[in-house]
């Protein structure tokens, strides 16, 4: 049997990341030049000439500032990075962990690795988290997708099993595949119920108008022709028919990864679920080039607006 491309492919050694990222000044660079990629414009009125303020106590990074409107701004203002008092090493590191890993990083794992706290660790995962939800959040789907109905969480003990239990989190996953059936893009939301008007709502948000939706015979799917899609249902007798179809192929194969990686990774995901579920999205759909992964998130990282802890603390609908 031929091995498969995406899951022998080389990603990113450690060696080639320290050789590309392994000094401040190197990652500073990476920044700027992820920022202005056509020199620098000024954030307030969009010149172009400038001069450069060397680095001080206040502010080590330096700061740019505008010949025109005098503006002074720093590479990292205004980005997920603001503010911070970490060296740009440390997220640069972060960075490389939750997307060379296939299974995921937990925040005490993390900050094992980088030497910091596992609050610090937290911030940091969870703020580049919401850098991956915000990038694919307005991207839909289309042509043939497949979509499937899950919980995440177990039976709590002395409670009510099966659907409605307590400390279960409802999902629902859906695969972009390709007329063959290799998939392409992969979309993984929390949703509030198993309803009509839910699955309508969301499969607004995530998939295109027109495509064909492959389900199973679940009566809260037929939200999805609502939706202006074209549904196909597959009827089947139970759950272990339908994870044997070919047509539920990829829905099944990333609903059984996702769970195996929480529940190895993680053990419980509830509260910050979509940031937590952002990153395997993320990652799934960019599985093709692991090499390329790093600059694709710190380029939509200095283009995603700066989450305070307060925020990340309170935004259930984050990590």
């Amino acid at each position: 049997m031929a091995r498969n491309k995406v899951q022998f492919q080389k990603g990113l050694s450690e060696v080639e990341f320290e050789r590309r990222y392994g000094s401040e000044q190197q990652c500073l660079d990476q920044v700027i030049a992820w920022r202005w990629p056509e020199g620098f414009e000024c954030p307030q009125c969009g010149g172009a000439r400038h001069c450069v303020i060397k680095p001080s106590r206040s502010y080590p990074r330096g700061l740019w500032q505008c010949n025109a409107c005098k503006r002074q701004t720093s590479p990292i203002a205004g980005t997920i990075f603001a503010s911070t008092k970490l060296a740009l090493t440390v997220w640069f590191r972060a960075m490389y962990h939750m997307t060379q890993t296939k299974q995921g990083i937990s925040s005490i794992e993390l900050g094992r690795r980088l030497g910091t706290t596992q609050t610090t660790a937290w911030k940091i995962k969870h703020k580049l988290a919401q850098v991956m939800m915000e990038r694919d959040a307005k991207k839909p789907l289309q042509g043939r997708v497949e979509m499937d109905d899950a919980y995440l969480g177990g039976e709590r003990s002395g409670g009510k099993r099966g659907r409605g239990a307590a400390g279960k989190l409802p999902i629902i996953t859906a695969v972009e595949t390709t007329s063959d059936g290799k998939p392409v893009r992969l979309k993984i939301r929390r949703i509030k119920r198993f309803t009509k008007k839910q699955v309508r709502a969301l499969t607004e948000q995530i998939i295109e108008k027109g495509a064909t939706v492959v389900t199973d015979g679940l009566a809260c799917f037929r939200g999805v022709a609502a939706a202006g899609c074209t549904h196909a249902p597959v009827i089947v007798a139970n759950i272990v028919q339908s994870q044997k179809l070919s047509c539920f192929k990829w829905a099944n194969t990333t609903l059984s990864n996702i769970k195996s990686a929480i529940t190895g990774t993680y053990r419980a995901v509830r509260k910050h679920a979509p940031r937590t579920l952002a990153e395997f999205e993320y990652r799934f759909n960019r599985r093709y080039d692991l090499t390329t992964i790093i600059p694709r998130l710190g380029y939509a990282a200095v283009r995603t607006p700066p989450m305070p802890y307060k925020l990340l603390k309170l935004t259930e609908d984050g990590a």
